[in-house]
């Protein structure tokens, strides 16, 4: 009789609430019993309200017991959870559980399911097909397939990838390079930070795809320092790929130094290449002159990881996900004050509403909602009474939000939305490169006059100094940090007046 399967995710969500604790309870408790079990550290599945979310392989598919902890154990296995039984902490067929059934998995399909460093488990689930795919087909042919499909970064820009790739490959021969932007520093962000830690070969594979379609035969991971777990992971992951030679392509890991403004392209070229993390003035563009000078695709983790998918089947396949100009499906991260948070990977046009309510579930705290944020701590501030936005590049940006990393942060009715608009100038002045003096002087001043604002002085003369310094800040910003910080301040004022002292 074979070995049963069990699984405890290794990701740092789950081994934030006592996923290692839990794995070594049930080896122990295993011995103890004489029951023959095979554990397998995954990824997670998203669900993390449910972490630690233990799963056991039956003929019947794999059962989901959560959220675990060390204490429960021992009733588990008095309950032969083992072989499928019964338990409080059961929640049947993971798959059929409503929170994951419900979700259209592209990028995410294997993120939870395989053992994250095993290559043979990575590809028996699909994986290696697209870049197979891609080596029998000419660099321009692959660039054409990206462009078809429809797909766009995902690292909140939504500018089309295969534009990008196309420009790349069109420069002068010579070298060229592939980086990957895992400097995930949003609010309520984690997608990359989950598909890194729980399927880190399709952020490779997607790398080596763009290699082969740029003509560029090394790439950079940048990942943020504030992220232990998936740096570890990574470098395993690379150091697995490259002993198993499929192709040519090389990957090597870069570790960030904690600052935000080093999401924005350019800037994390700068620290690639040794320097202070500064935005570089555009033109060039980095698929022209990019790391060292040289024609560079900078993709999102996501973006690759939705490569995979698309040269294995196809753009036709990925193009029918979505809507309008959002092909595809997009990672949303559910936080803040949020019953049921977690990943939701869906095809765009699903609303704010769906995700929120159907999703989330609501508020943890049980308080009414008041307000979410969209698109991390540059996104705006959209009010409980307008959730039926769709979840679409283009929908959003009509509302004056917009999707960003698909972050979604809920707040209840507590929130001071005058203090939430000080945070944002408070959060650029901290974070920005100090590089041009709109976003670097405008943030400072804007903190001080919500400071103001804040205490009844003179209000309507400070607000409205406010709105002057917003725009200049978005017409005069040498990039998005500056040019993006009044988007939350703005929303704020718009939806919730009063907060401010106005009528």
């Amino acid at each position: 009789m074979s070995a049963i399967r069990i699984f405890v995710p290794i990701d740092a969500a789950a081994q934030s609430v006592g996923a290692n604790e839990v794995a070594a309870a049930i080896a122990m408790e295993a011995s103890k019993r004489g029951i023959d079990i095979e554990l397998v550290r995954n990824g997670s599945r998203g669900m993390l309200w449910l972490e630690p979310l233990v799963e056991v392989e039956t003929d019947a598919g794999r059962l989901a017991y959560g959220p675990v902890s060390a204490e429960d154990v021992p009733s588990l296995f008095d309950a032969s959870f083992h072989s499928g039984g019964e338990h409080r902490l059961g929640h049947g067929l993971t798959e059929s559980i409503p929170y994951f059934a419900k979700q259209e998995r592209l990028s995410f399909a294997r993120c939870g399911v395989i053992d994250p460093l095993n290559l043979a488990d990575y590809e028996a689930h699909g994986g290696l097909a697209g870049l197979r795919r891609a080596l029998t087909m000419v660099p321009r042919d692959v660039v054409a397939e990206i462009s078809e499909s429809g797909l766009r970064g995902r690292g909140g820009a939504g500018f089309p990838t295969g534009i990008k790739w196309k420009t790349a490959l069109e420069q002068p021969a010579g070298q060229r390079y592939v980086c990957a932007n895992a400097d995930e520093g949003d609010s309520g962000t984690f997608a990359d930070r989950m598909l890194m830690e729980g399927d880190p070969f399709a952020l490779i594979e997607g790398m080596a795809i763009a290699g082969h379609a740029i003509g560029a035969d090394i790439g950079y991971i940048y990942i943020r320092s504030e992220y232990p777990h998936a740096i570890a992971t990574m470098r395993h992951a690379t150091e697995i790929w490259h002993a198993a030679g499929l192709s040519d392509f090389r990957v090597e890991i870069r570790v960030g130094g904690g600052a935000y403004i080093c999401g924005e392209e350019s800037s994390m070229l700068e620290s690639i290449e040794g320097k202070r993390g500064q935005v570089r003035a555009k033109p060039p563009i980095p698929a022209i002159s990019g790391l060292f000078g040289k024609p560079t695709a900078v993709n999102n983790v996501l973006t690759l990881a939705a490569v995979c998918d698309i040269l294995a089947k196809g753009a036709a396949y990925y193009r029918d996900f979505g809507m309008g100009r959002s092909r595809g499906t997009q990672a949303f991260q559910l936080a803040g004050d949020v019953a049921r948070g977690g990943l939701v990977e869906k095809a765009f046009g699903v609303t704010l509403r769906e995700l929120v309510e159907d999703f989330g579930g609501g508020t943890r705290s049980g308080k009414p909602l008041r307000a979410v944020q969209a698109g991390g701590p540059l996104g705006a501030y959209i009010p409980a009474t307008a959730l039926d936005v769709e979840m679409d590049y283009e929908a959003l940006a009509a509302t004056g939000a917009m999707l960003g990393h698909g972050g979604i942060v809920l707040f209840n009715d507590s929130v001071d939305m005058a203090k939430q608009a000080r945070f944002a100038f408070e959060f650029c002045a901290i974070e920005s490169c100090g590089k041009c003096t709109p976003c670097r002087i405008g943030a400072v001043r804007g903190k001080e006059v919500m400071d103001k604002v804040i205490a009844g002085e003179d209000r309507t003369s400070n607000l409205a100094l406010v709105e002057d310094l917003c725009e200049i800040m978005t017409d005069g910003s040498l990039c998005a940090m500056g040019g993006l910080t009044p988007m939350p301040v703005l929303s704020a004022l718009r939806h919730f007046p009063e907060d401010f002292g106005r009528e």
